[in-house]
């Protein structure tokens, strides 16, 4: 059997990080991308353990060089790309009439605009390895609130991005789609319901405790069940899943 290698970016943490130690199972060798290149050696020890090589790479993708280093440092250093994972990605969650452009501008930046570099520079490889490339979008896409304007405007347009990159992936033999995770508790999340208790005179314990109540779902999801949504997609069983947008969020979105 071939080796086998999958860029992961947003490793350092969150969705990424488990993301990426998941992959460990399936991958002999994981190229792990992010700006912080302490946590990043973290999740590569963890990627190590699980029997796979990780390579870290503290990178800004919102770095228009960035995409080209990325695919040619893995090249370099295993020779081939099977799989492309862009998780990478933090928007501003400010209201909508508050957005500054330099807000708006830096949330593309990177969830958007470098994700598609990144699978543009990456393509060539993956059209020889007939790998696969993952957009990371989020529910917030279907579901636009006032509060989170630019979180769902930049998802929405990832998904419509991942079409197109599908439409051309059957041509070329690369499978593409977009994964739209609901509400993960990551350190983001409890970041942002910090300051959401605070604003409506509650402790963050009981912020945490009344929103999975308020969204009609059982439980917070957990960094663990994206991962497997992702490792499931890339895995020959999800071979035949291209152009979709496959929304995990615990029910929060009443519709099919």
């Amino acid at each position: 059997m071939s080796t086998r290698i999958a860029i992961v970016t947003g490793a350092s943490r969150g969705i990424g990080q488990a993301t990426a130690i998941r992959l460990a199972k399936d991958f002999d060798g994981l190229v792990l991308v992010a700006r912080s290149a302490d946590l990043l050696e973290q999740t590569a020890q963890s990627v190590r353990a699980a029997g796979a090589t990780a390579l870290t790479l503290g990178l800004d993708l919102r770095d228009p060089a960035a995409a080209r280093q990325t695919v040619d440092k893995t090249l370099q250093s295993f020779g081939r790309i099977d799989a492309v994972v862009n998780i990478a990605g933090a928007v501003p969650q400010v209201d909508v009439l508050e957005m500054t452009d330099e807000q708006w501008d830096d949330g593309f930046a990177l969830k958007l605009h470098g994700a598609r570099r990144l699978a543009i520079h990456a393509w060539e490889a993956l059209k020889q390895s007939s790998g696969s490339v993952i957009f990371t979008s989020g529910n917030s896409a279907q579901a636009p609130k006032t509060t989170f304007a630019a979180v769902a405007t930049v998802n929405a347009a990832i998904v419509a991005m991942a079409k197109a990159f599908a439409d051309r992936g059957v041509t070329d033999g690369v499978q593409v789609n977009s994964v739209l995770p609901g509400p993960v508790l990551t350190d983001r999340r409890r970041s942002y319901m910090e300051k959401y208790a605070a604003t409506h005179g509650m402790t963050a314990a009981e912020a945490l405790e009344k929103f999975p109540q308020q969204a009609g779902i059982t439980r917070y999801g957990k960094p663990e069940d994206i991962a497997e949504l992702m490792a499931f997609v890339l895995s020959p069983a999800g071979r035949w899943i291209v152009g979709s947008s496959l929304r995990m969020d615990g029910g929060e979105i009443k519709s099919v």
